[in-house]
């Protein structure tokens, strides 16, 4: 499918639902530039919407930002599942088209966005946390079984062990704190959890073709 150039984009935005067009604004300015320095107002004047119609939609900033990362979590899934699901793709394929969209996700997100989120909606934190896990244990999971089955990926280590430190690297790496000591984005820090994880997991045969 050939990609809309920035101008469609942003037309297709403009003639979009309401709620759509809301849920599109709110994603690229709280991923950009944190939670906490866009208000509500910043929205109304960016979408030429007016407050009134802004608030039918979403009464408050924290429903938008759950709306926000409801949405980004879809998109993600249904993604990797067209991937994951491609049979004309080999494993190595499937895998390298795998990270290559969850590095494209996690380029959109900032630093700032993690930061606001762990401080502004702890509780929501939390749960991108648990969706985070369900998705690396959906998607991982399958292709780390495909990958011991074809000799790829070490079978003297459980599955289970190999998707728990896959998640623990992820948790411990990919938030506020360790990002900033670090000085990495959270693309930067996925990226360098991937190589360290798949360089311990894989066979021989793994290293030659994955």
């Amino acid at each position: 499918m050939p990609r809309l150039s920035v101008q469609s984009r942003a037309a297709a935005v403009r003639t979009a639902a309401p709620r759509e067009r809301i849920v599109t604004g709110a994603r690229r300015h709280f991923f950009a530039h944190g939670f906490r320095s866009v208000t509500m107002d910043d929205l109304a004047a960016e979408l030429r919407m007016s407050k009134k119609t802004l608030y039918e939609h979403f009464p408050g900033k924290a429903v938008l930002l759950e709306a926000v990362v409801a949405t980004k979590f879809d998109q993600v899934e249904r993604e990797l599942a067209a991937i994951a699901d491609d049979a004309s793709r080999d494993l190595p394929d499937r895998l390298r088209a795998l990270l290559t969209c969850l590095r494209g996700h996690t380029e959109e997100v900032q630093p700032s966005f993690v930061r606001d989120v762990a401080r502004e909606a702890p509780e929501l934190f939390l749960r991108v946390r648990e969706r985070r896990r369900a998705v690396i244990q959906r998607f991982f999971g399958g292709l780390l079984r495909e990958g011991r089955a074809a000799g790829m990926i070490r079978k003297n280590v459980p599955e289970r062990l190999l998707i728990e430190a896959l998640i623990g690297m992820t948790d411990a790496i990919v938030n506020p704190q360790m990002l900033e000591e670090l000085a990495l984005t959270p693309k930067a820090a996925f990226s360098e959890i991937i190589t360290l994880f798949l360089e311990g997991a894989k066979t021989e045969k793994g290293r030659r073709k994955l």
